[in-house]
């Protein structure tokens, strides 16, 4: 495949001597310890849109940025960067300094390896340089320490606690009023969803009895009715009650789950939240929990994860993002903007870079607390982690290729990581057909963007 007309000439008219790879490589931190792949990011402020160069693998630290540079810059929006890249028929930012004519920024860090792979734009094509014709290119630009290394997740939740207590003795520390017991004074278990979680255990359990809880609170019983009538689900006739929505559409399963993730969704305040960012949540956990739904009905039934299990762990995929809204709320727009400014990292990464606990771990412990199901905190702890291999690793496994084939069609916020080979093979999935699931979900989207947008009443 040719280079784009636009970096060819960039290139001959630099006088730049490289060499064309037709592929990015799969595992670039591990490939050399002299070698880099260098991300490219576009950011603005109120001066203009600015291009910062950075390795693949560190965070860009705005705060960094601005003592340096006296730039308080943000991210595009997923819109205005799909509209720059579009009009110049290019699906990535180049790794190519002064692209496109913009002030470049480049982390110190780069400077450090002998050869750097940079993107050309497509997602596949890099060019390989040498560090000095690197280190000419970037001639014109800023450079400057503005990226900092971020943590792996750990694989073990035993020190879980450990770390939380000490994330938040840390701000204590640094002067947040209240003290460790104080700062993580979350809302008890709400009582609908005790009550279903104590329904869950009882055998001779039945429909009026599901329907009595949910019927106690008016708010969460016309989310389920409005959830069953749904275009998405195509449901004959008018869905009346929620013992229609539970007969007729969802079934008894996923009208117990659906509603203790609803009520746990609840749970947090979310007042340090903009409607915008409330949105994106629940059109997300909605979008998710609907491709883990069709991911476990293409499982051979013989190896099929809990129906029920499975559609609660897509539903609260992100609900520690919730929580550290709740426990860290002077932090939390910091933590948004970082996140924003660095779709190359996952955000469990961001968070415990910014807070010194991640989204996974405290939601994990959270639900711990709560005595919710250990297959959905294992889910949730170990959703970014493909390698996990304790008990229950199949739900965790389930919600990371869900997200990760999501992610691959431009869903969320995060780049996706590669989906080894062997997750599928392990939930029995094949991987045509779980591509397929994710399009006919996206197909339904303004149906599920519909349900997600009653959800924030």
């Amino acid at each position: 495949m040719p280079l784009p007309a636009s970096i060819l000439q960039m290139l001959e008219t630099n006088n730049i001597h490289y060499e064309l790879r037709e592929s990015l490589p799969k595992q670039p931190v591990a490939a050399s310890a002299q070698a880099c792949l260098v991300k490219s990011l576009l950011l603005k402020d109120s001066k203009g849109i600015v291009q910062v160069l950075l390795p693949w693998n560190r965070m860009l630290n705005l705060d960094a940025v601005a003592n340096e540079f006296n730039r308080n810059l943000t991210a595009l929006s997923q819109e205005e960067l799909a509209h720059t890249l579009s009009e110049v028929g290019l699906t990535a930012v180049p790794a190519i300094p002064q692209w496109q004519k913009n002030i470049t920024l480049v982390d110190s860090a780069l400077l450090e390896f002998g050869t750097l792979w940079l993107e050309t734009g497509d997602h596949e094509q890099m060019l390989e340089v040498k560090r000095e014709v690197f280190c000419a290119m970037v001639t014109a630009a800023n450079v400057a320490s503005i990226a900092s290394a971020v943590s792996e997740l750990l694989v073990s939740s035993v020190d879980d606690d450990i770390q939380i207590a000490a994330s938040v003795q840390r701000f204590t520390q640094l002067r947040i009023k209240q003290r460790l017991e104080d700062t993580l004074e979350l809302p008890p278990l709400p009582d609908t969803a005790r009550r279903i979680i104590k329904l869950r255990a009882n055998p001779e359990a039945d429909i009026s009895d599901l329907t009595d809880i949910v019927e106690l609170d008016p708010s969460l019983a016309a989310q389920v009715v409005s959830w069953a009538a749904s275009p998405y689900y195509s449901a004959p006739g008018k869905i009346k009650s929620v013992h229609d929505a539970i007969v007729r559409v969802l079934g008894f399963d996923m009208v117990l789950n659906l509603a203790l993730g609803l009520a746990l969704g609840k749970t947090m305040s979310t007042s340090v939240m903009s409607q915008k960012q409330i949105a994106a949540y629940w059109q997300h956990a909605i979008c998710v929990a609907a491709v883990v739904e069709g991911l476990v009905t293409s499982i051979p039934r013989e190896h099929r994860p809990a129906f029920g299990m499975s559609y609660l762990a897509g539903l609260l995929c992100n609900f520690g993002h919730l929580i550290l809204a709740e426990v860290f709320p002077p932090y939390y727009a910091n933590i948004s903007r970082h996140l924003e400014a660095n779709p190359h990292i996952q955000s469990h990464a961001v968070e415990q870079s910014i807070v010194g606990v991640s989204s996974c771990q405290i939601s994990s412990w959270l639900l711990e607390t709560w005595s919710m199901p250990s297959e959905v905190i294992t889910a949730l702890r170990q959703q970014f982690n493909p390698s996990y291999q304790g008990e229950h690793a199949e739900y965790a496994h389930l919600l990371f290729v869900a997200e990760q084939l999501l992610a691959r069609r431009g869903i969320g916020s995060r780049l996706p990581m590669p989906i080894p080979s062997k997750l599928f093979e392990s939930l029995h999935l094949d991987p045509e057909t779980a591509e397929a699931t994710v399009g006919n979900v996206l197909e339904s989207c303004e149906a599920l963007d519909d349900i997600a947008a009653k959800m924030m009443g």
